[in-house]
């Protein structure tokens, strides 16, 4: 008997959603790529920079911590568009902050940024978990994927514009123009509905989304803490990256801006190509295995950037960071929605771990970077990695009790 082939429906909300991720990598990566010259703009340290970071830190701490609440009250659709709009403005009002050379006016675009991926990837991680019960197989890691195939184009982009000396807020308003763009393509493929109590992606047998007792539960689950655990440590060191990789490759192993900004193209290629590839992987070896090895792998690159003082060994360590780090945050999130029931709840709270570390960790690193460089900062995050993998057991899947069917006037709205 031939497979039913998928719903269009669900099809469709599949390539929103994969555009929805990608936007914000987008976003992100073109103010990577261009920190360096940003920092010359605004005559900022290496602490202060980690003061502008604060901003994004604050955002995200602020869209986190809402996100589930407004999930379960609006469903994830408004949360998804709400958090969009706020990426958007917040890259327009960097733009506006780098061309008065205003470090206030930019860390403000970062908590935009912030608060907007904070409240639009819990909810989409909360649709792409109810996308791959429909499905019936791996969504999440190809979704993260886009995320950073948006990160590769954004680093892209950043390389030629620091490569021809393109002015920064112009770089940054070409980028608000095509996000909006993919936005507006986006928005009509996202489905109503989804997310709230009674609605169709709760789990088999479970309750509906988190309420705040229903929650603290949630956080008394062992299992559970423990997939926490190796979030906290995979997108840690996801952000770290992010954040930091052109000035470490520049101020720890004096690389030319342009060639620091190469080499994050790089990580961001190899975090795309492990998401987008990882699937037979995973299938082939468990999940338990391609986390605990991923995360050893990245503990591994992390320990040559940090201690191999060679810029040639650093940079291709950096491979081994990206490819060790890419299918952690998707796969951990798989292993959180089947862990129990009430999926929304424990993928919306993993989520929100994951944001806190991957938005809120990096920025400290700044001032431990400040105090004892860049290259040391990374220490803390090499060990974080090695807890990840020693709880990477706690990821293995469980089998289902309850087929979920696909039917199409769910996906209707």
């Amino acid at each position: 008997m031939e497979p039913i082939p998928p719903d269009p429906l669900i099809r469709r909300h599949r390539r929103a959603l994969q555009l929805c991720f990608a936007i914000p990598g987008l976003s992100l990566a073109t103010w990577v790529t261009r920190t360096p010259d940003v920092r010359d703009l605004l005559d900022a340290s290496t602490a202060e920079m980690g003061l502008v970071l604060f901003g994004m830190s604050i955002g995200s701490m602020l869209g986190i911590l809402v996100a589930g609440a407004l999930v379960a009250r609006l469903s994830t659709r408004p949360v998804i568009v709400a958090g969009m709009c706020l990426v958007l403005a917040g890259v327009g009002v960097m733009a506006l902050g780098t061309m008065m050379s205003s470090a206030p006016s930019v860390s403000f675009g970062l908590l935009l940024i912030g608060a907007g991926v904070g409240l639009s990837e819990v909810a989409s991680n909360v649709d792409g978990a109810v996308v791959e019960r429909k499905l019936d197989r791996p969504v999440l890691p190809a979704l993260h994927g886009c995320y950073s195939l948006g990160t590769v184009v954004g680093a892209g982009l950043g390389v030629a514009g620091a490569a021809a000396g393109f002015p920064v807020p112009w770089h940054l308003a070409v980028v608000l123009l095509l996000v909006v763009g993919m936005f507006a393509f986006a928005v009509p493929g996202l489905r109503p509905g989804i997310g709230r109590p009674g609605a169709a992606d709760v789990a088999p047998g479970g309750p509906g989304a988190a309420g705040g007792a229903r929650e603290r539960r949630l956080y008394l689950d062992p299992r559970l803490l423990m997939i926490g655990g190796v979030v906290l440590g995979v997108t840690l060191a996801e952000g770290a990256a992010t954040d930091w990789l052109p000035l470490l490759m520049v101020d720890g192993h004096n690389m030319p801006s342009g060639l620091g900004s190469l080499v994050y193209a790089g990580f961001a290629a190899t975090m795309a190509a492990g998401r987008f590839a990882g699937g037979p992987v995973v299938a082939r070896i468990g999940r338990p295995a391609v986390l605990g090895g991923g995360a050893l792998l990245t503990a591994v690159g992390i320990a040559l950037v940090s201690f191999v003082d060679s810029p040639v060994a650093a940079g291709c360590a950096v491979l081994l960071w990206g490819l060790g780090t890419s299918l952690g945050f998707p796969l951990a999130l798989s292993a959180a929605g089947e862990s129990g029931p009430d999926t929304t709840g424990r993928v919306a709270l993993t989520s929100r771990i994951g944001y806190v570390a991957l938005l809120a960790g990096p920025p400290s690193l700044g001032f431990l970077g400040e105090h004892h460089g860049l290259r040391a900062a990374m220490v803390p995050v090499l060990l974080l990695m090695l807890v990840a993998a020693a709880l990477a057991p706690a990821t293995a899947s469980r089998p289902r009790r309850t087929a979920v069917t696909c039917d199409r006037h769910e996906w209707a709205g």
